[in-house]
């Protein structure tokens, strides 16, 4: 596991995407794993400029995204498939028909969605982010390590963190599907992202403590290819010295 403290949102905005960009160029048709949530939208920013200044082409990438909610309509603002379209893919020369998220389609056999990973040979280079709980995806604390996609409920923690998407926290859908821990390890190599003191605690967890379904993230330990970015206050609960 390589760790790299920055000191704000924006410089692990500029390094991620970098790393997604050196992926890019060294395999110009990679299946990328991708994450939504306010973390990686200033690292798609930074992928758009890269792309618009003719560095990368995403035209034989495939993407697969981690997760979406359950019943909700993709062109509702809130989903996921409305979020990649607006914060990514509408500015980059992607083909969308490459473009999979785990949508209606796979409720009734979520499983279909990693044998469809499987048909592209796996994920070459799978993006996180962090939830406060330690979730990754959607799996939520105590999910099995062995679990694959599957519909999950989301805990109220889960809930109330998205509830500032939405007009009322009534409004925040309660279950997911979400490509499980197996899933996201079977990726070659794993970026995760996480800034602000409110991840300081899952961050500690993810780096320093054991490893435990308590924690989801914790799991990441176990993979051979792990890049942690993170900024200076998600890193202050950290109490062994990590290269910058």
């Amino acid at each position: 596991m390589k760790v790299i403290i920055l000191e704000n949102e924006d410089q692990v905005a500029i390094t991620s995407a970098k790393i997604i960009s050196d992926q890019i160029k060294n395999k110009p048709n990679s299946v990328l794993g991708l994450a939504t949530g306010s973390t990686p939208i200033k690292t798609y920013q930074q992928l758009i400029k890269m792309y618009q200044d003719k560095e990368i082409s995403f035209k034989n990438i495939t993407a697969f995204n981690l997760d979406e909610y359950k019943d909700i309509d993709p062109n509702n603002d809130q989903s996921y498939h409305y979020f990649m379209d607006h914060q990514l893919f509408n500015f980059i020369d992607i083909n969308k028909n490459n473009c999979y998220i785990p949508n209606a389609s796979f409720y009734n056999n979520p499983q279909q969605y990693d044998e469809l990973i499987k048909k592209f040979n796996g994920i070459d280079l799978q993006l996180l982010g962090l939830g406060i709980n330690g979730h990754i995806g959607f799996n939520e604390p105590n999910t099995s390590f062995d679990s694959l996609t599957q519909v999950v409920d989301l805990t109220q923690s889960t809930i109330k963190a998205n509830s500032r998407f939405f007009d009322s926290i009534e409004l925040v859908p309660t279950k997911a599907i979400s490509m499980g821990l197996k899933s996201i390890m079977n990726a070659k190599k794993i970026l995760l992202l996480a800034t602000g003191i409110n991840k300081a605690d899952a961050i500690y967890h993810l780096i320093e403590d054991k490893v435990t379904p308590n924690w989801p993230c914790s799991i990441l330990q176990n993979h051979n290819d792990v890049t942690i970015i993170i900024d200076k206050n998600a890193a202050s609960k950290l109490t062994k010295k990590k290269a910058n």
